[in-house]
């Protein structure tokens, strides 16, 4: 196994758990706890280096792995580790998240290493130009400002410009905060309050020039959340109210009820990496993985409209190693946008 992994890093801490654990444990017990702190597609990666024994870490009596390390073991970084930490601190998203004096102070604890890499070295290919503006402190404070209130469940006063140009104003509560890679942007998945009218005619004796009344049917007031996707760059300004979300909201429920029925079936085929590559570009995504043959793994991706643009890119990306099977949708968005891309070659 390699000393550090800044891919996943999830798996070490998996694995700590389970090292520290003194109890025999079997593999389904291993299994539960792996996807509980892992991801379903971890056990594709640790079962296999533990069933063979090559990373050597458990001894096996009968049905039951023990493990080789006490249960009072440290783990202080390496010097690797310090160096991916320090190339982390010139990532100027880092600041988004750290005030300026925590990343000083930072700096000064990692003085003595080199960072792993430096920004200039990275050369990003298949992404557009125009990010997020990440050193703007204006935009920098309303990241902040949406940070802290989705620790809160808080409300906070929003006003955005669409992409239409339209001026939006509305409370929301910030729910979660996601980075697009393709576009090197962020986005704002906020909750607004859901309120329901219906229509009600009065007795014709009390209806006036032809008018009806609104009456607010017993849902207006119930509570119910409706997600919203907002680009953070859009939001011209944000402040926190004195209100607080106080029912628990199941914000997975909400983005799976958005899904599509039918999702993106993909097959991998597991050369040069392919796998490993494949898992982590669409780690962001709801999948399920599994294996159908020696070299060919079967993932299914579940999506909704406003992932399916950033999803097609990526699909495209790797070119021979995935094959799209389903569904009809996609395959007939992909055909579209491969039909656009000849017509583009064919006038050049």
């Amino acid at each position: 196994m390699e000393l550090f992994s800044e891919i996943y890093s999830c798996y070490y801490q998996v694995l700590r758990h389970l090292l520290a654990c003194q109890s025999p444990l079997t593999m389904e017990e291993i299994r539960s706890w792996i996807c509980e702190e892992g991801f379903e597609e971890s056990l594709l990666s640790i079962i296999p280096k533990l069933e063979s024994g090559s990373w050597n870490l458990f001894e096996k009596e009968g049905e039951v792995y023990l493990s080789k390390i006490n249960a009072g073991f440290l783990t202080p970084l390496s010097r690797l580790q310090k160096a991916y930490l320090k190339a982390l601190l010139s990532d100027p998203r880092m600041g988004l998240f750290l005030s300026g004096e925590q990343l000083e102070s930072l700096g000064n604890l990692l003085d003595s290493v080199e960072p792993l890499w430096k920004q200039g070295q990275i050369c990003y290919y298949d992404r557009f130009a125009d990010g997020d503006p990440y050193g703007d402190e204006g935009y920098r404070s309303n990241f902040r400002t949406l940070l802290m209130a989705q620790k809160r469940n808080q409300y906070v006063d929003l006003d955005y410009t669409a992409p239409s140009g339209a001026r939006v104003h509305h409370y929301y509560v910030p729910a979660r905060l996601e980075y697009s890679v393709k576009n090197d942007k962020f986005r704002l998945l906020a909750l607004k309050q859901v309120k329901n009218s219906r229509i009600r005619l009065e007795n014709p004796k009390q209806v006036k020039n032809g008018k009806m009344r609104l009456e607010n049917s017993k849902q207006a007031n119930d509570g119910r959340m409706r997600l919203e996707t907002l680009n953070i760059a859009r939001i011209q300004s944000v402040r926190p109210v004195d209100k607080f979300l106080t029912s628990q909201i199941d914000l997975n429920a909400l983005i799976e009820d958005s899904y599509y029925k039918e999702p993106l079936r993909l097959h991998i085929i597991n050369r040069r990496n392919a796998l490993e590559r494949a898992m982590l570009h669409f780690a962001n995504y709801k999948k399920n993985t599994r294996k159908i043959d020696e070299n060919t793994y079967e993932c299914l991706i579940y999506y909704n409209q406003s992932m399916e643009t950033e999803l097609l890119i990526e699909v495209l990306s790797f070119g021979p190693m995935i094959r799209v099977i389903g569904n009809d949708r996609f395959l007939a968005s992909l055909k579209r946008r491969l039909q656009k891309q000849m017509e583009c070659r064919f006038i050049e």
